[in-house]
């Protein structure tokens, strides 16, 4: 990865999948819904959003750094716009951008080495994308700190935040791992982070509804 420290779309992409078969450990969709909420959180985290009522509010229009993060500040109404409902809806912009988001995070991610990107064929015919680690891949240390902060009880917000979307997005190992006070201190994580909740209601309302999306999801690239 290069020096600039990763953000938690990509700590949460390296997470979620498995270093050697490039398959997400979840459900694909649910993935892309956990890429989208994670960039918000991102971007709440360096002060350019908000949350009021459900709804995500620009508060700093200034590029972040990140161009994908710029990408995404500029997919939200600018500030000021909409009156009482100014914003968008976290929910339905996590569900709307989830694809996007996850596509253009692992692109970036195979483009600087860290994933590789491996086209494989359903029945000879469709193709797929699987994407295991790369020769700079940086998932090794993201889990290592990501157990550290769990094994401290997550400290810091963001390491609060990388559990709870982990959670939301249903990853085994962190919604089944551990004793039952820690797996429970994680489902208040989802319930308190509004990031990851926008995340579980998109993932609930799936798994109601039985379109939750299968093991092709998640892992596509830019297609």
């Amino acid at each position: 990865m290069n020096d600039a420290a990763p953000t938690l779309p990509e700590e949460l992409l390296l997470l979620a999948l498995d270093p050697v078969r490039g398959k997400p450990y979840c459900r694909g969709r649910f993935l892309e819904y956990g890429i989208a909420g994670a960039a918000l959180a991102e971007l709440e985290l360096q002060g350019r959003i908000a949350e009021e009522r459900g709804r995500v509010v620009v508060v700093n229009p200034l590029d972040p750094p990140d161009p994908l993060l710029a990408v995404f500040l500029h997919s939200l109404p600018p500030p000021g716009k909409g009156g009482f409902l100014s914003g968008a809806s976290a929910r339905r912009w996590v569900r709307q951008a989830g694809r996007r988001a996850e596509g253009l995070y692992l692109d970036a991610l195979v483009e600087r080495g860290v994933l590789r990107r491996e086209t494989r064929r359903f029945l000879g015919l469709l193709p797929y994308h699987r994407h295991p680690a790369g020769s700079a891949s940086t998932a090794e240390q993201v889990r290592q700190r990501f157990e550290e902060s769990r094994a401290a009880g997550h400290p810091d917000r963001r390491g609060r935040l990388l559990a709870a979307l982990a959670a939301a997005v249903e990853l085994p190992a962190v919604v089944r791992g551990g004793d039952r006070r820690t797996r429970a201190a994680t489902r208040a994580l989802v319930r308190q982070e509004w990031p990851a909740q926008a995340v579980h209601r998109n993932v609930r309302q799936d798994k109601a509804s039985h379109t939750g999306g299968g093991d092709g999801g998640g892992s596509g690239g830019g297609d």
